[in-house]
Formats: structure tokens, C-alpha cells, sequence
């Protein structure tokens, strides 16, 4: 079964708030390994031999013998440059065109203040961003060690099969230019304190492949641009300067070191794209960078998704987003905490925008841009005026947040909540996802919503080996209807369109079903044409959106599909087929539908990669080439496909 699903993957053409240098490869090799050092700590972070699923380290104790500012040695060998696992392009584009849940792994890679304050006690200057933990703690080496433990055991691999258990699908990873390695730092503020970033790739390709140990697909984004991109701390620097699209070199140097993540990281399996930037500046340069950079990268790999953040203008950017035709995901943040506004109104109220205009808006900007659109930041928080009001605080918090959920989930591709854990995790369900589980986000949150049985909500059921089985043998012995009921529902609003296309041959005069139906009285004394006219009218009569009448009309009279049924009954055939295949990936549904969709056809439009006429499709797809011309009905029969598969998962779901 999985075969014949490689097989139609491969034949779709699909291998493949507010602001809250070594030459690069011409390869898709790794990164040379450097002589790099040891990575950084702080005596606040547990010891790598203590990781665990829960909270964060528990503190070191000060050694009373030295000053506030010592840094307990962290002689840990530093880690390989590990390879990534062979590319697998047909679980690689499940990963990138499955429907998101996420998290945001926020404070690893780039570091936060209100997030991670621990590593800021000694910090240099305003204390603020990640310069100023680099340049603090009275040297490199300390700043360093410091930060190699909090690398090691801030998130580890326990933390990956956690949020895989429980649903999560994706990550997004934070990092900056310096993460890269000290040769990106040449020309930066961050070339002063290069050595502290002397392993720090390695930590990075590490958390990459722990989450594909997981399962879990990972969204890399340049939180830190060279210059900044927005002059908040959290892209790196505090100087509260935004130096990126005025200044040509801080342009370039970034662009080099994103064609160095998507030279990297283009054929990884689990890597589901890479953002250009985070929350920039909406400047009048934004959109001309974006071309800029795409271009560039374009050239690295046509194919990996490539995310951008709108710069909070929702509107502009699906706008750019919709007018092209390459794997482009638009990136837009939802928060409710940041402005004089949203910190009076009531949870209530929050809660009733965003089912509503909040709603209609995600609604309108994702169908304008084929769903290309994820809600990369959200959380939980409400200030306490918020919920001053309100006469139950944690319902009103819960409400606000499952509500938000649904929308995001409902309109767009996908979500990530900011974010994964902080220092007081324990003690804040609005921004820490670990706290907020089973309190006010859902204990769960896979694709096909909680398993049926009562007890395991708490279990991947696609981990469980018997019902894990159970489930891949049941959905994948499912199959499509025969190509008489498939054609059956073909929406009767297309008919006029193909009706005249196939009646022109017989008589270019007629241009409707009920004219065709007519002409088949002409046929003498066969009852199964009158009896499909007969059918036909009443049809028109009861006004029904989805009949077999039009479709077996048509099969008697022409004795052959015409092209129009030919690829609705594809389409019908490789959505029906997708929704399987997704879901044998860990319960995974197709997210980026219209792209998917779009990049599937334009193949098989030009006759690109395919089954092929003559060859038997697996499980009744429909085989050969999309007639120019019929898209339409190709797109029709997908999703109406794609909807009767998800409809059948859905059922065995409920029988776990």
C-alpha cells in the first residue's frame, strides 16, 4: 500500500502583536566542521545527565567563593557536525504540505529577556538581547559555556517526543546569522564575540534531526537578521536600531547566510521551509528584499516553501503572496496584548473578535492566497484588565484561547504557538505552551481531532502499536468509489460548460444537458436513456448540486469520459489518494491545499511526471494527463475527493 502511495506522490509531481564567513556551499553538503569549541551555559541550567520532560533546569547554587557573575565550567565535549538522514522527497512533501500544529521552540537559539531572564543576570549593557549575553558574564569563555549548557538542556530530545505525543506536528526554530557560525559574524556586532558561537550549527542540525527522530517537521526562521530588521531585542541587538534595508552590505550578508540554511537544508526530509525574516519593519524596502532574497534562494532550490512575515500588514502581503506560483507562505502574528486597546477590552470581547472579524479576515487573506497563509506567533495572554472583568478568569482564558485555535485552524494553514516553555513556565498558561496544555489550550491537538478512545487522550494513537495499526491497515485498504459514483458528483454548475463541450459532437448547436438529453431520445428503444433524461429532469427539478444523472448521461451517449469528467475523475482519484497518504504520515491532513494542488497540475497539465494513460492507477485514481483547459474540473475533483477521504479517516478515527 505504501508503495502504490509513493507512486502517487511521485506521479503528482510533489518529490520534492507587535514585535513582541567560509564562502557559502555550492552544495548541499554540510558545513565543514570548524574548530569549534565547547557551547555556552549559565549556573542557572540544570546539568545535561538531569534532562527531563518537565520544567527547565533547576538552578545551580552559587559558589559563595567567587562573585555573582561565575559561570560553573561546562567541559562538555562539543558535537559532531551530524549528517542529515537520506532525503525521502515523498515524506518530505507530506511534511511541508501537511496542516501545521506548532510551537515555537522561543529563548534557545535567540534569546529573550522576560523569557530566559536567568541568562541576562550578568548580560552587558541594557541587558536585553543576545549581544548582550554574549558580551557579558566578564568573558567569551563564560558567555560561551553558559550558553552551550542552555543548548543542551533547554529543549532536548524528551521535550520532541512530548509534543509529538500529544499531536504536535511542527516546530518553528528561532534562530539568528550568528547561530550559523562565527563565519557569518565577520562585519556584525556579533564578530567580537564569534567564538561563543563556535558550535552552534552543530546544536542547531542537532535539534533538526531530534525533531525528525520525533516526527516533527521544522520551520527554520531568521529571527536575527544582519542590522535587524525591525530594532526590537529580540532580533539580536539592542541598540533599538533598524539597520537592515538601508544598508547594502547587512542585505547581503543576510541573503548569504539564508542561501546558506536553504543550500543546507533544501533536502532535508523534515524541514518543512526557511523564514526570510521576523516581524521586519514594513518599510517601503520590505517587498523589494523579499524579491531579492527569493530570487537568490530560487536559484538554490525552486521547490522548498519559503516563509515571510507581512510585517503586520495582513492585506499587502497576501496580496504578494497570491500574484505568485512558487511554494511562498505568508507569515502573520495574533496577538492581543500590545496596544492601550486590547488591554482594556474584556476576554469576552477578545474572544467574540476573533470569531468574527478577526476571522473574516484570516477567511478572506488565505482563500485570496490558496492557503498559503500560517499564524506563525499566538498565545494565550491577556492583560489583567482583560480579566478583571470576567467572573470565571481561567473559562474566559480557555475560551479565548480554543476559540483562537479553531480560527487559525479552520482558515489558514496552520498555527505556532509562542511559545514552547520559559523560566516560569510552570506559572504561565498565557505564553508557555507546557503550562497551558489540558489548562487552557486542549490536552491535544491532532490533525483528526482527539482519538475515539476514552483514557488515551493523552496518546498518539498512530505511536500505539495496536491501534497504530489497526488504524494504517484500515485506511490503507480504503478506496474510492467507482468511476460511475465519482463522476456522479461532479457539481452540476460546471455542466453547462462541459455539457456544450461534448454535445459539439454531435451537433455544435446544442449547448445544454436538457438539449443533450433531448437527442437521446433519438435512440430508439433503450430504457437506460430515457430512464438517465428522465433522471436528469427531476434532478433539475429538485435543484440538486451533485448528481450521477449528468455524468452517466454523457458516459452513454459518448461511450468514453470526455476530457472535462476525465479529470474531474483524476483529481477526484489523487485527492482521495492524498488524503490517505497524509494520514498514514501520523494522522496528518493536507494543509497547503491550493498549492498543492497548483503544483500537482502544472505538471500534469504539461505532461509532466504522471501515471500516464494506459497505466492502472493505484486504488482507482484516474490516469493520464489534465486536458488543458479542464483544470477547473481537475481542482473540483480534488477537493471533493480530498473531502470523502478525510470523511472515511475520519470514521476509522472514531473507531480507536
Amino acid at each position: 500500500m505504501l508503495d502504490k502511495l509513493t507512486l502517487v506522490l511521485h506521479a503528482l509531481s510533489l518529490q520534492q502583536g507587535l514585535y513582541k564567513p567560509s564562502p557559502v556551499p555550492t552544495t548541499n553538503a554540510q558545513q565543514p566542521a570548524l574548530n569549534y569549541v565547547a557551547v555556552p551555559d549559565q549556573p542557572f541550567q540544570k546539568d545535561p545527565a538531569d534532562i527531563g520532560v518537565g520544567s527547565i533546569a533547576t538552578p545551580h547554587a552559587l559558589d559563595t567563593q567567587h562573585d555573582a557573575c561565575y559561570v560553573e565550567p561546562y567541559p562538555v565535549e562539543a558535537p559532531a557536525l551530524d549528517a542529515f538522514p537520506p532525503f525521502d522527497p515523498v515524506k518530505a512533501n507530506i511534511f511541508r504540505y501537511r496542516q501545521q500544529q506548532s510551537v515555537n521552540l522561543g529563548s534557545w537559539f535567540v534569546h529573550e529577556q522576560w523569557m530566559t531572564p536567568s541568562l541576562f543576570t550578568c548580560a552587558n549593557g541594557t541587558q536585553l538581547s543576545e549581544l548582550d549575553i554574549a558580551q557579558g558574564w566578564n568573558s567569551t569563555d563564560n558567555a560561551r559555556a553558559l550558553l552551550e549548557r542552555h543548548w543542551d538542556t533547554f529543549i532536548t530530545a524528551t521535550d520532541f517526543q512530548y509534543l509529538a505525543s500529544i499531536g504536535i506536528n511542527t516546530v518553528r526554530l528561532p534562530i539568528g546569522y550568528w547561530s550559523l557560525g562565527p563565519a557569518f559574524t565577520s562585519g556584525t556586532p556579533f564578530q567580537s564575540v564569534s567564538d561563543v558561537y563556535a558550535n552552534s550549527w552543530q546544536r542547531v542540525v542537532r535539534a533538526i534531526n531530534l525533531a525528525g527522530e520525533a516526527g516533527l517537521g521544522v520551520l527554520v526562521d531568521m529571527h536575527g537578521a544582519v542590522g535587524s530588521q525591525n530594532g526590537q531585542a529580540h532580533s539580536g541587538v539592542s541598540d533599538g536600531q533598524t539597520q537592515l534595508f538601508g544598508d547594502e552590505g547587512n542585505k547581503a550578508r543576510t541573503i548569504e547566510a539564508l542561501s546558506f540554511l536553504v543550500q543546507q537544508l533544501s533536502s532535508v526530509t523534515n524541514v518543512v521551509g526557511v523564514q526570510l525574516l521576523n516581524e521586519p519593519q514594513n518599510v517601503p524596502e520590505l517587498p523589494a528584499f523579499y524579491d531579492r532574497a527569493i530570487q537568490t534562494l530560487r536559484q538554490i532550490s525552486p521547490t522548498i516553501p519559503l516563509y515571510i512575515h507581512d510585517g503586520f500588514n495582513l492585506e499587502q502581503f497576501s496580496d504578494y503572496v497570491s500574484k505568485r506560483v512558487d511554494f511562498v507562505v505568508q507569515d502573520n502574528h495574533s496577538y492581543f496584548v500590545f496596544t492601550s486597546e486590547d488591554a482594556t477590552e474584556s476576554a469576552s470581547d477578545h474572544t467574540n473578535d476573533v470569531q468574527t472579524g478577526v476571522a473574516e479576515r484570516f477567511v478572506q487573506a488565505s482563500t485570496q492566497e490558496r492557503r498559503n497563509l500560517i499564524i506563525g506567533e499566538w498565545s494565550c495572554a491577556l492583560t489583567p484588565d482583560s480579566l478583571s472583568g470576567e467572573q470565571d478568569a481561567d473559562a474566559a482564558r480557555r475560551d479565548f484561547c480554543t476559540h483562537q485555535m479553531d480560527v487559525y485552524t479552520n482558515s489558514t494553514a496552520g498555527w505556532a504557538f509562542w511559545a514552547y516553555r520559559t523560566e516560569d513556565c510552570d506559572s504561565n498558561p498565557g505564553w508557555c505552551f507546557r503550562d497551558a496544555v489540558g489548562r487552557s489550550l486542549p490536552s491535544s491537538f491532532f490533525s483528526y481531532g482527539q482519538p475515539g478512545v476514552v483514557g488515551l487522550d493523552q496518546a498518539n494513537p498512530y505511536a500505539d502499536a495496536q491501534r497504530g495499526s489497526h488504524f494504517a491497515t484500515t485506511v490503507g485498504s480504503m478506496v474510492a468509489p467507482p468511476m460511475s459514483d465519482i463522476l456522479g458528483k461532479l457539481p452540476l454548475a460546471a455542466r453547462d460548460v462541459h455539457t456544450a463541450h461534448v454535445a459539439r459532437r454531435f451537433d455544435p448547436s446544442l449547448k445544454t444537458y436538457v438539449d443533450l438529453a433531448r437527442m437521446t431520445q433519438s435512440f430508439g428503444g433503450n430504457s437506460r436513456h430515457r430512464f438517465e433524461a428522465i433522471h436528469l429532469r427531476r434532478s433539475e427539478r429538485l435543484g440538486q448540486s451533485g448528481t450521477h444523472a449528468n455524468r452517466d448521461l454523457l458516459q452513454a451517449a459518448t461511450g468514453q469520459p470526455s476530457d472535462e469528467q476525465a479529470s474531474f475523475a483524476r483529481g477526484y482519484g489523487d485527492g482521495y489518494l492524498t488524503a490517505k497518504a497524509f494520514a498514514l504520515e501520523g494522522g496528518s491532513r493536507l494543509g497547503f491545499k491550493g498549492q498543492y494542488v497548483m503544483d500537482s497540475m502544472a505538471n500534469l497539465v504539461a505532461g509532466g511526471t504522471q501515471l500516464g494513460t494506459g497505466v492502472t492507477p493505484p486504488d482507482g485514481a484516474a490516469g493520464g494527463i489534465v486536458a488543458p483547459g479542464t483544470e477547473e474540473r481537475y481542482r473540483d475533483g480534488f477537493y471533493t475527493g480530498l473531502q470523502d477521504g478525510e470523511a472515511a479517516i475520519k470514521a476509522v478515527m472514531a473507531t480507536l
